[in-house]
């Protein structure tokens, strides 16, 4: 593949913010300066080449997980690319929440199981709170990850936009890079090796998420 052929793939499997995805990586190449180009596909060969691969996701863990499955090819180019030739990975809502081991809505779904946790309802509690969790929140560090290089986080931090009503618990912290606040912490991004994945929607985050996108596409884990 030459240096002109380098791709990022956005998974098609009729789910996910496709069209805004495609033209916040758009921006954040054409901000770069680099050569890197990007395609939205629904072809498992495409996705095998591709130099970095992003799986966005909105609705439900199962019927996200199915949709995948349901193009033929694509879980297979997806686990060779991403597990066996470490290609950058970036998993968006629930694109992030089917690394984990399983999620619980309506019933029990087998996750890839990269990440090991669960994705379970954010717990409304005794504090009022409204489910789905939807809007602008700032993020706390738990652990440094280049992907957040140069990104102001705390109290007085940048804003990521969010809109879910389930939530990726990590079995390990070490796994955890960021969490938000919403009565209680939420995972907001979690990491491992190759791996990156993020609760909110860099997309529509704005400066965070153009700055974050930036990262992802210089990203030599």
């Amino acid at each position: 593949m030459s240096e002109s052929d380098r791709l990022v793939a956005i998974i098609d499997y009729e789910s996910g913010n496709l069209h805004s995805a495609e033209k916040a990586v758009a921006r954040a190449i054409r901000e770069s300066g680099d050569n890197q180009r990007v395609v939205v596909t629904a072809d498992p060969d495409i996705v095998a080449m591709a130099e970095r691969i992003i799986l966005p996701g909105v609705g439900a863990f199962a019927d996200c997980r199915s949709g995948l499955a349901a193009v033929v090819g694509m879980e297979s180019a997806l686990t060779q690319a991403v597990r066996y030739k470490g290609r950058p990975f970036l998993g968006i809502c629930v694109g992030m929440q089917l690394l984990a081991d399983r999620g619980l809505e309506h019933g029990e779904t087998a996750g890839f199981g990269w990440i090991g946790g669960d994705v379970d309802l954010i717990p409304s509690g005794d504090m009022g709170l409204k489910v789905p969790h939807m809007g602008w929140n700032t993020l706390d560090a738990v652990n440094r990850h280049p992907l957040f290089d140069g990104v102001p986080l705390g109290e007085e931090g940048w804003h990521a936009y969010f809109v879910h009503s389930y939530h990726f618990m990590a079995s390990s912290r070490d796994d955890l890079v960021a969490e938000t606040g919403y009565g209680r912490p939420l995972t907001a991004a979690i990491a491992r090796d190759n791996l990156f994945g993020t609760q909110f929607h860099p997309e529509k985050s704005q400066k965070l998420g153009l700055k974050l996108l930036s990262n992802f596409l210089s990203w030599k884990p």
